[in-house]
């Protein structure tokens, strides 16, 4: 086992102290690239979710970043609520040095994002919004010396990288670029290849412990999809909960429904007020939500150690998100459970599930379980909704 102490990565001395307050060991990830990071390196990290990268990134960063010199350190990501965990271990870890860390997203003001960027150190925000800002002028970028792309392998996906490219016409030419993500595709090769300089390329194992992950899954019909999940949601000894399902019309389905039974349940997807979805990502980090059913956005960056069941409503259309949705729980030595429900309409997408990702799931006998009745008009109505 690797006894690498986090004074071991030439770290300063109270940064270490406070990081010392909050984990007690590196991760693998944070072993292999802060040491590079400091070293001023271009560096390609690949780390899978739980890996600790996050930190990796952003201890260095903080470290070479000083008070009251301008804006020097970038972060991009793919989603708002990313920018938000991300912002918050930037301010979390800066304290001692006092580095003012801002936000930009979209869905919330502009004009107080402006502000809050005229004495940024360091700043955190999807490329989008940042693109919008630097052609306002609202942000100036000539003095970043620190470019960190998170999530390369989402932003992508999405398309960004178009963006990310015209952002990164604003940097100086002598820039160090971060590049963190699950996977390295083509994509994000060309773009190491095109912007980084002799970049360090790192692997490093997740923190996801599979021994305590007990990955099972039900067959049912869909009308027994929803009775199944609230009786599983009542019986099971849970901690904090996950319930993922593919689209927006199904995760307000699946919340309302199972609020009629009782369970405190919350929503989360993009059609959620911005500041509610704050909200709920901070209250359960908190360990203040017990059930939250959400869209494929709850699946990346989220990192709560009190996450004990990932359910999976859906089975999802991207295979490689199973992965990633599952992730969310067995983290920090914790044992975790992933339960798949699966209907026929699922059944495709759950094959390729275990195909692609090569892991064993369980089937399990159903249990005895009361039908509940279901409100569908939930669902109509959403619908006519979105159409309206």
């Amino acid at each position: 086992m690797d006894k690498t102490k986090f004074e071991d990565l030439l770290l300063e001395k109270p940064l270490v102290k406070l990081i010392g307050t909050h984990f007690k060991q590196p991760t693998s990830i944070q072993v292999k690239t802060i040491p590079s990071i400091l070293e001023d390196k271009d560096v390609i990290a690949s780390s899978k979710t739980g890996s600790g990268k996050t930190l990796a990134f952003a201890a260095g960063t903080i470290q070479k970043v000083e008070p009251d010199f301008g804006m020097q350190a970038l972060v991009l990501v793919p989603t708002r609520e990313l920018v938000e965990q991300v912002a918050d271990v930037f301010k979390t870890f800066s304290e001692y040095k006092g580095l003012n860390v801002a936000t930009v997203y979209g869905g919330v003001s502009f004009n107080k994002q402006v502000k809050s960027l005229e004495d940024a150190d360091i700043v955190v925000g999807t490329p989008g919004r940042v693109l919008e800002h630097t052609k306002t002028k609202s942000i100036y970028l000539q003095r970043i010396t620190t470019l960190i792309l998170d999530e390369a392998d989402v932003m992508a996906k999405l398309g960004f990288f178009p963006t990310i490219k015209k952002i990164m016409k604003h940097l100086p030419k002598k820039i160090q670029t971060l590049l963190f993500s699950a996977t390295q595709s083509k994509e994000i090769k060309k773009l190491a290849g095109e912007y980084m300089k002799n970049p360090v390329s790192i692997a490093a194992k997740e923190k996801v412990d599979t021994s305590k992950l007990e990955q099972i899954y039900y067959e049912v019909t869909t009308k027994q999809k929803l009775s199944l999940l609230t009786h599983l949601l009542q019986q099971e000894q849970s901690k904090l909960v996950i319930v993922f399902c593919n689209t927006k019309n199904n995760v307000d389905f699946v919340s309302k429904n199972l609020k009629l039974s009782g369970l405190d349940v919350y929503s989360f997807h993009s059609g959620v007020d911005q500041k509610q979805r704050n909200k709920i990502i901070r209250d359960f980090n908190k360990g203040k939500k017990t059930i939250v059913v959400g869209t494929n956005v709850l699946a990346r960056g989220l990192d709560v150690e009190e996450i004990s069941h990932i359910y999976n409503y859906d089975s999802p259309f991207d295979p490689r998100f199973y992965i990633h949705r599952i992730g969310r729980t067995a983290r920090a030595g914790k044992e975790g459970k992933a339960i798949s429900l699966v209907a026929e309409r699922d059944k495709d997408h759950f094959k390729k599930v275990i195909e692609v990702n090569k892991v064993e799931i369980r089937k399990k006998t159903l249990p005895k379980f009361e039908f509940i009745k279901t409100d569908y008009k939930i669902k109509r109505d959403y619908k006519k909704k979105n159409r309206n």
